[in-house]
Formats: C-alpha cells, sequence, structure tokens
C-alpha cells in the first residue's frame, strides 16, 4: 500500500460541520461614558504596570503563586488537554506487535500419539475506523476547543484573583483607617467629658452637657470595636486569598490622601471591540466552536462507518524457525462497513440536539458580550462622578473641621451651647469616615475597570 494512500486512509476526506462564523456583538459599538481614546490597551498593561505600591505587587505575586483556587484552574487545564489527546490519538490507527506460539500432543489413530506446534509473529491494525466523513476530527476539533475554553477560564480565574487581591488589600487599609479615625474621636471625646464635667462640678452646665458629651464617646468606643472586628476580618479574607500568611510589612497602615498613587489609571478606548478578548468572551466562544464541530459528528453518523482490522507476519511450525529463515508468510485483512437502517430516530435526535447546543452556546456568548459591556458601562459612570464627589467630600471635611474648631471655642468661653460644639463634631467625625468610603470606592473602581476590561494578563 503506498504511503499516498496510507494517508487517504489515515485522514479525513471531508468535514460535515458546519462553517463558523463569529456572531455580531449584539452591543453599541462604542462606550456611552465620554471614555478618552488610547493608544494603549489596558490588556497591554500588565498587573505589574497597573500596582505601583510595592508591598501591593508582592501580595498579588504571592497570591498568584499559593492560591488554591488558581491551582485547580491550572489542573483543569491539564486534565482538559489529556482528554484532547485522548481524542486526537483516535484519528490515527492502534499498530500491534504480536508473537504467539503453541504445542500440543493428539491422538492420530489406535495408540498412537503425534506432537504439533507452530510459530507466528505478527504487525498489524486493530479495528481502525477511516474516517472518510470527518467524524473523528470534529470530536478532536470539539475536544480542542473545550481544552481552549478551559484556558479561558484559568485565565479569567487569575484576573479575578488580581482584583480580589488587590481591593482585599485596600479594604483592610480603609478599615485601618477607620479604626485609627474612631480612636483619635475616642481621644477627643473623653478630654472633652473630662473638661465638661468639671464645668458641671463648678455650676457652669447642667447635666445635659454631661450626657450629651458621653454620646459621643460612647458611640467612638463602639466604632473602635466594631472595626478592631473588621480589620482582624479583613486580614482573613486577604490571606485567604493569597493562600499563605501576609507578612506584617506588607500591609498597609491606613487609607491616606497617597493612596491614589498605588494604582496606575486604567487606559479605557473607544471600541467596545476590546470585550471579545475578555477571557470569560472568548471562553464562550470557544464553547460554541465545539458545539459548532459536534454538528459534523452528528452528521457524519448518517454515513456509513468503516473500520480495518489487519494483521501480516511470518510463521512456522517450530519456534527456531522464525529466526532460521524456515518461515511462511502469514496475513489477513478483514474491512467491515455497517449503516444503521432503523435506529427509531437516533441520529436525527442527536443532530437536532447538537444543533440545539449550538443555540443555546450562541446566546451564552452573546449574554457574556452583553454583560461585559453592562460591566464596563457601570464602571465608567462612576468612573465619570466619583473624582466630583471626592473633591467635594474633601471641601466638606474641611468646612465641618472649621464649624468644630469654632463651636467649641465658643463653648470653652461660655459664648455657646455644648450642644452646637456637639453637633459640629459629629458632622466632622461623619465627613471624615465618608471621606476614606469615597476614597476606597475611587480605588476600587480603577479595579474593577482594570478587571472588566481583561487587564492583568500581560507579563
Amino acid at each position: 500500500m503506498s504511503l499516498a494512500v496510507v494517508s487517504f486512509l489515515f485522514s479525513g476526506c471531508v468535514s460535515l460541520a458546519p462553517d463558523y462564523a463569529r456572531p455580531s456583538a449584539p452591543v453599541p459599538s462604542t462606550w456611552d461614558m465620554g471614555a478618552k481614546e488610547s493608544t494603549r490597551s489596558v490588556q497591554e498593561l500588565s498587573w505589574q504596570a497597573f500596582i505601583r505600591d510595592e508591598r501591593l505587587s508582592k501580595v498579588v505575586a504571592q497570591s498568584l503563586e499559593q492560591s488554591r483556587d488558581l491551582r485547580k484552574a491550572v489542573a483543569n487545564i491539564e486534565a482538559a488537554r489529556a482528554t484532547y489527546r485522548v481524542q486526537r490519538s483516535s484519528e490515527f490507527p492502534t499498530i500491534e506487535v504480536g508473537a504467539t506460539g503453541s504445542k500440543a500432543r493428539s491422538v492420530t489413530g489406535e495408540n498412537s500419539t503425534a506432537i504439533s506446534q507452530s510459530s507466528s509473529a505478527t504487525v498489524g491494525l486493530s479495528s481502525y475506523e477511516l474516517d472518510f466523513f470527518g467524524k473523528a476530527r470534529s470530536l478532536s476539533e470539539s475536544e480542542f476547543e473545550t481544552y481552549k475554553g478551559v484556558e479561558e477560564a484559568e485565565r479569567s480565574v487569575r484576573i479575578t484573583l488580581i482584583a480580589e487581591t488587590v481591593s482585599a488589600w485596600l479594604t483592610y487599609a480603609s478599615d485601618q483607617s477607620l479604626l485609627s479615625l474612631s480612636q483619635q474621636t475616642e481621644a477627643s471625646a473623653k478630654h472633652s467629658l473630662e473638661l465638661v464635667q468639671k464645668r458641671v462640678e463648678l455650676g457652669i452646665d447642667s447635666k445635659v452637657s454631661q450626657y450629651n458629651a458621653q454620646t459621643i464617646l460612647q458611640q467612638a468606643k463602639a466604632d473602635v470595636a466594631s472595626y478592631t472586628t473588621k480589620v482582624a476580618q479583613d486580614r482573613a479574607a486577604l490571606e485567604l486569598l493569597v493562600g499563605a500568611r501576609v507578612d506584617e510589612a506588607l500591609l498597609p497602615k491606613e487609607l491616606e490622601s497617597a493612596s491614589q498613587n498605588w494604582l496606575s489609571d486604567v487606559p479605557i478606548g473607544l471600541s467596545s471591540e476590546i470585550l471579545l478578548n475578555r477571557p470569560d468572551v472568548l471562553e464562550a466562544e470557544h464553547n460554541l466552536k465545539a458545539a459548532n464541530a459536534n454538528i459534523g459528528s452528528a452528521r457524519a453518523a448518517y454515513f456509513p462507518s468503516i473500520t480495518l482490522t489487519t494483521k501480516g507476519g511470518v510463521g512456522s511450525s517450530t519456534l527456531s524457525g522464525l529466526f532460521s529463515g524456515g518461515t511462511s508468510t502469514i496475513w489477513s485483512f478483514v474491512p467491515n462497513i455497517s449503516l444503521p437502517i432503523f435506529d427509531a430516530g437516533e441520529r436525527e435526535a442527536n443532530l437536532d440536539y447538537a444543533k440545539a447546543k449550538r443555540d443555546v452556546y450562541i446566546a451564552t456568548y452573546e449574554a457574556a458580550i452583553q454583560t461585559a459591556f453592562k460591566e464596563v458601562s457601570s464602571a465608567l459612570a462612576r468612573r465619570a462622578t466619583i473624582y466630583d464627589q471626592y473633591h467635594a467630600q474633601e471641601a466638606l471635611v474641611e468646612a465641618t473641621k472649621q464649624s468644630y474648631t469654632l463651636y467649641d471655642a465658643r463653648y470653652q468661653k461660655g459664648v455657646d451651647t455644648y450642644l452646637n460644639a456637639l453637633l459640629s463634631q459629629r458632622s466632622f467625625y461623619s465627613s471624615q469616615q465618608s471621606l476614606i468610603s469615597v476614597r476606597l470606592e475611587e480605588l476600587n473602581n480603577r479595579v474593577t475597570l482594570y478587571r472588566v476590561l481583561g487587564g492583568g494578563l500581560a507579563h
């Protein structure tokens, strides 16, 4: 059999799978939030360049090395790759080599016996199905696309892990700031209460002022207890993401104003086509391609199945004859062709199922793009207003600080009541808490944009 014929038999002549065409993206081609065009894609911005703080970079690197979720995703890739290799091997024949020998004593006549023996060595194919109609090829293509989809799922896990680790680290810093603020407020409230108590003892103030002073103190004490708990919980959540203990030196002390420099700005382009390269969208597209290939396999079931079993070798009546030239050529060639005549509609049902699954994955792919567009649009909407809110909150903190300073001075001189000083102190305390929260939200907005635009995967 010539090499050309062998090549013809071992490869599928046709593929019955439909030609794949990527569905159109069911979203606008541009963003609605006035994003500025950038020559650099966020997907080309490595997480090392996105994260400017050295401590945070080390924590993220540790999470990428130690995270059990990421290890599980990598193991899933290996399993999918092995499954694809198993299916791919079915496109090629299994070549077997065998050797047999027999020796027997039998009766040949009255009270006479004879000993017979034979030996053989063969090489051949065992039940190899010729892939004339691309069935095996379609199944291999389906497994390959499934494997590529699992690869994209691992990339999704990786980028999500980066984003969640950064957010957890920032949340820890924010709660540390709130804890520090509540401790400072508690110390200030204690001092104020001592002054009020002295004034009450001297008959300058009433008991009402003393009770008012106690309210802000007790509120601060309650906040200290609450944020102490939150800080401990934040660290536990961060270490769960990292998969190991985080060194104290890598943890932030507070979320100060300079924390805006911890992360880079995220470049936003005008075109929404960048979403087509998000790992979850690519995963959905690979699953769609796999479903498309399965249609080819289902169609191939309508055509005959041809299998070959062949053997060729040498045989001898003695074992030594195999090595001394006293051999005879032996061979066998067993082709088999089968085509179901009646299967109660099984093949038609399998084809309908494959087509329906393809439609399911088309809808899944389109939904993944729409979800991605919604996530980006929501993050851009917050980005458009977050800086205005942040600056307004800074101005509010300064205004409440000045108000509290003036009311406290007026109270000290006996010009005003303690109630006004107390109300201004509460406003100052609340505005400081809100500023910390807005600062955290601004940083998390950058993290969200980085994640939903598919950043974090460049090296």
